[in-house]
């Protein structure tokens, strides 16, 4: 099968086809998401809280991304893979294109950051540097602590331009794709319209041209918090806590 690179997602959108992404964080998991056919792999800065145990993304470093990043790239899928830059790596043009090697000689084929018009020196580097890049609006978890929570975007006329704003900055940049994090679903539809890259939500209603799930909510891995958006698909924590306390009555 062809492998899939930032231009067959660009393309995708010109198709009429939908995209499909899911986060990885390590060797196995990624084979099985590859074996699906899924489009794109992420490994996100999530894995912070469901790999790490961390409180939130900020406190997860650019080792961490590193060690996790080149386990999932040894996998080899015909997937894309997108690596998060994480928090503090990107405030300028130069520490942004650092990081983003980094990123890059541990196995992403691109790289992705939260942030619109605030970000375009580290994403005018980035992409002068022809390194793809996707970008990511609305709901930023790296901004959690500042805005104590994670807050549906785009309720309000001044939220809506705003994002309006940084999809169409992000979009004449050069992205080859945006994430739309917890933005209400007519907003989210809109810049799906305006934009000419292809928008890929998280939360953000079913009008984007493709979705992205953390791996852990959607087969059920991670029972201490589930997003009220998903919907498990199995109960993974379920079946594990079922087969240790049978091999523990076994003896």
């Amino acid at each position: 099968m062809t492998k899939i690179t930032p231009h067959h997602i660009l393309e995708r959108k010109l198709a009429g086809g939908k995209i499909s992404a899911l986060t990885a964080y390590d060797y196995p998991t990624a084979k099985l998401i590859d074996d699906c056919g899924i489009d794109i792999i992420l490994v996100g800065d999530s894995l912070g809280m469901v790999v790490l145990g961390y409180k939130d993304t900020t406190q997860v470093t650019i080792e961490d991304m590193v060690h996790h990043l080149s386990a999932v790239a040894r996998s080899s899928p015909r997937a894309l893979i997108v690596a998060d830059l994480p928090f503090g790596t990107y405030e300028n043009g130069r520490d942004a294109l650092h990081h983003a090697r980094m990123l890059m000689s541990a196995g992403a084929e691109a790289v992705k950051l939260e942030g619109g018009t605030e970000r375009k020196e580290a994403v005018e580097a980035i992409i002068a540097e022809k390194i793809p890049l996707m970008g990511h609006i609305g709901m930023l978890p790296q901004n959690v602590r500042n805005e104590g929570g994670y807050k549906i975007k785009g309720r309000t006329d001044a939220e809506k331009e705003r994002l309006l704003k940084d999809a169409r900055f992000l979009d004449k940049a050069g992205v080859f794709s945006m994430v739309m994090e917890l933005i209400i679903p007519s907003v989210s539809e809109e810049v799906t319209q305006t934009v000419t890259c292809p928008t890929i939500g998280i939360g953000s209603g079913p009008n984007c041209d493709g979705q992205v799930l953390v791996i852990h909510d959607l087969i059920g891995a991670f029972p201490w918090f589930t997003p009220k958006f998903v919907q498990p698909k199995a109960d993974v924590s379920g079946e594990i806590l079922k087969a240790i306390r049978a091999w523990q009555q076994s003896f």
